[in-house]
């Protein structure tokens, strides 16, 4: 039997051991992710040979093989935050009430819509379409206001009340930029080329409002962490694809790696013009048992199930036999 491939593998990595993505645990044995969207897979063996050599030419007369590798390289289309965890050996945390993540925002607001000015109490007020995170503490600060004006920034940073916000009917939250126990708003005069408070309160001094801040998501965001002394971990590989025969016959196959350690090297390529990024799996196969042969450990398995073409299906009369249409012809 001859056959052919030209087909892509879908993959499963198992556990090896308990192990925990997220808030999920995985216990031996246990499917852990599925890569169905893969652009290319392949499998390359390898060993080291030495030779003896020796009289006239020094020509080889012995060779020794041996240190053999076998490596499995897959390339994915699309990334998942569990796929890039397992990757790259990060820790992936799922936001919550007790440990939000931050997303940070920039939010530019058009003057003419979005901002009132109240020159009486020397305040301007800017509607955002998120809460912005603004802790009452004083020790730091987390939102920053710039003023611009014909896609210009025309003024320096200004720091807006840290107070909790609560949004209005539609959903609009409105930050203040205003005088504060903690923050004077000073007009010393010395930059004659950007607009002081005192300007700002001129409804022609500015356009637009760009707002520098954070978000506090404690649901629906995942955030994950690479750290320095965590790596890609061990899996059990099983990957499914299909030999074509000389009859044109498909025949399943399965490439199993019982014990394989995933590299954690990665490269994250964005770009505005070209192909989109892709994101490339290597794994190194170690030896270890499949999960029914005990009897010898393997660096890699390829199952091939060639009962496809069923030589023995014949005609025996004029109508077909119903067993028939139960087989893969």
């Amino acid at each position: 039997m001859k056959f052919g491939v030209r087909e892509i593998c879908d993959v499963v990595l198992k556990a090896k051991t308990a192990q925990k993505i997220g808030s999920k645990i995985f216990y031996a044995n246990e499917p852990v992710l599925y890569f169905d969207t893969l652009k290319t897979s392949s499998m390359e063996g390898a060993a080291t040979t030495v030779y003896a050599q020796g009289g006239r030419g020094n020509s080889r007369l012995v060779a020794w093989e041996g240190e053999r590798t076998v490596t499995f390289t897959m390339e994915d289309a699309l990334i998942s935050p569990e796929g890039f965890m397992i990757l790259s050996g990060a820790g992936l945390i799922d936001a919550s009430v007790d440990k939000p993540v931050y997303q940070h925002v920039t939010e530019t607001v058009d003057a003419s819509y979005g901002v009132d000015i109240d020159p009486d109490n020397k305040e301007i007020q800017i509607k955002l379409s998120n809460k912005p995170y603004l802790p009452q503490n004083g020790n730091e600060n987390f939102a920053y206001v710039m003023f611009k004006k014909n896609g210009e920034i025309v003024s320096e940073p200004y720091i807006p009340v840290h107070e909790e916000l609560v949004a209005d009917a539609n959903g609009v939250y409105t930050l203040r930029v205003a005088e504060h126990a903690t923050y004077q708003l000073v007009d010393d005069g010395s930059n004659n080329d950007q607009y002081t408070i005192k300007d700002l309160l001129s409804a022609t001094a500015f356009d637009s409002v760009l707002v520098d801040y954070y978000v506090a998501r404690e649901s629906n965001a995942q955030q994950i962490e690479i750290t320095a002394d965590k790596f890609g971990g061990n899996y059990y590989l099983e990957a499914s694809t299909l030999f074509r025969d000389q009859n044109g016959v498909d025949m399943p196959a399965e490439f199993i790696i019982p014990n394989c350690k995933i590299q954690s090297n990665f490269t994250f390529t964005m770009a505005s013009s070209g192909d989109p990024s892709t994101f490339t799996f290597t794994m190194d196969a170690f030896p270890d048992y499949t999960r029914f042969d005990h009897s010898k450990k393997v660096l890699a398995a390829i199952q091939i199930i060639n009962d496809g073409g069923r030589e023995d299906v014949i005609r025996h009369s004029t109508a077909h036999e119903v067993e028939h249409e139960l087989l893969p012809l």
